[in-house]
């Protein structure tokens, strides 16, 4: 099987699973994505968005750009948008460069995302390109443990068997110390664990970075 053929079988498999996996994200993550969805404007820019997983937390009529470079997932986010009834816009474009304007947009939301870029840093120095002064990137990942646990002993073990399957995702990449680093002029930043630390991905952040 060439390079070409293997990416998009495991770009369709990844689609597949995300579209599956709705009901149970929506279930670990739904409590705390409704508390940071609260009160966001009727336009918004989403980094990969994947099967839609936010947009019921979204207020109907939503617009909604979605920067999304796999296009398997495109039928998935399409039909869900229509059930959630949000405006949406794809552009086929990973988050590493951005086709939109300077200082044009208030929020950007990305989730369980940058784990999975190229470039974190690259992603969120075009989130703060795009986003007005005082503009919002609100964010939820999970993250690496801390040096010399077990867990993270776990992460560095598992990460290229683990990066392969779901499409690039890092376990043990420290996106907390990325975000804290990325320029914002201020960083309201929360963490959890989840329940079964015996999971991989189990630590957690969340929060706003205002721009």
């Amino acid at each position: 099987m060439n390079g070409s053929r293997m990416d998009r079988t495991r770009h369709a498999v990844n689609a597949w699973f995300l579209h599956r996996a709705d009901g149970m994200m929506h279930r670990i993550y739904g409590q705390r994505k409704r508390a940071i969805y609260a009160g966001l404007p009727s336009a918004i820019v989403e980094i990969g968005p994947g099967a839609g997983a936010n947009l019921r937390y979204y207020a109907p009529r939503t617009r909604l750009i979605a920067i999304e470079p796999n296009p398997a997932m495109y039928r998935h986010l399409q039909k869900t948008a229509q059930r959630y009834e949000i405006d949406l816009q794809i552009k086929a474009e990973k988050g590493e460069k951005i086709d939109l304007p300077d200082k044009s947009v208030s929020t950007v939301v990305g989730t369980l995302v940058l784990c999975s870029v190229d470039n974190p840093r690259q992603v969120l120095s075009e989130v703060r390109r795009i986003l007005k002064p005082g503009g919002r990137f609100i964010f939820l990942e999970h993250v690496a443990d801390l040096p010399g646990t077990a867990l993270r002993a776990r992460q560095e073990y598992l990460r290229r068997a683990w990066s392969w399957a779901f499409d690039g995702c890092h376990l043990n990449r420290e996106t907390h110390a990325v975000i804290q680093g990325a320029g914002f002029a201020g960083v309201d930043m929360n963490c959890f664990m989840m329940k079964s630390r015996l999971l991989p991905f189990a630590p957690h952040i969340f929060g706003v970075a205002v721009n």
